[in-house]
């Protein structure tokens, strides 16, 4: 993925939203694989299929998937049209061929094919198409959201990565994107810049399910107070 040359300050908010086209690529450090994270930084679409693979998965073996595909497919990119037009099954096999791309490789293989559908009927099967004019941090998450396999938390969560690190930035991007927006924060992969931030990250993840997981348990019937 590449950069416009934007230049506003990614603290102000403020800027054309126009953050991905031709310029200077963008170095990201999500996958800590070079090769993985170099085609993340140079493709809309295979920052947008990591995204969507990063659930119930270590957010590397996620964001490497894109890479690993790209190599299955014979190829050095993703595309959304070809991905669109493949025969299901054999795409399914693209994903479940060990070592499989995903904890649950049949339904990701789905949901990334369906991604690919909606972007060749809406966006012409351009991925950057989804944030490339947004007038503001609202109405680019409301495109976010219309993407298949992305509800509220994912779309706010790579608002955020597009705005912290590769140079989308609309009026309004970091409230936009809730909590992930926030500068300074470890809350998710748009804060990976490197071994140590994605530590940070795993461990503030870790936290927080053990937070909602005692929660949960808290609010079960017959739970017994503390004295």
């Amino acid at each position: 993925m590449t950069t416009s040359g934007n230049s506003s300050d990614s603290s102000s908010g403020k800027g054309t939203g126009e953050g991905t086209g031709k310029g200077k690529a963008t170095t990201l450090h999500i996958a800590q694989n070079p090769e993985a994270d170099e085609l993340l930084g140079r493709s809309p679409l295979a920052a947008l299929v990591g995204m969507l693979l990063d659930q119930q998965v270590p957010m590397e073996w996620a964001f490497t998937g894109p890479y690993t595909l790209a190599e299955r497919m014979g190829s050095d990119d993703l595309d959304a049209g070809r991905i669109a037009a493949y025969d299901p099954d054999a795409f399914t096999e693209l994903f479940t061929t060990k070592p499989a791309l995903h904890r649950y490789p049949g339904s990701m293989a789905k949901r990334v094919q369906q991604l690919c559908q909606y972007l060749v009927a809406e966006h012409g099967g351009d991925a950057s198409a989804v944030w490339r004019d947004a007038a503001t941090g609202d109405d680019l998450l409301e495109r976010l959201k219309a993407l298949p396999g992305f509800g509220a938390q994912k779309a706010q969560i790579f608002l955020a990565l597009l705005g912290k690190q590769l140079g989308v930035r609309p009026p309004g991007w970091r409230e936009a994107a809730g909590p992930y927006g926030e500068a300074g924060s470890h809350r998710s992969v748009a804060d990976i810049t490197g071994p140590e931030s994605l530590a940070e990250v795993r461990a503030y993840k870790q936290e927080a399910k053990a937070a909602a997981k005692a929660a949960r348990a808290a609010k079960k019937p017959g739970t017994p107070r503390k004295k």
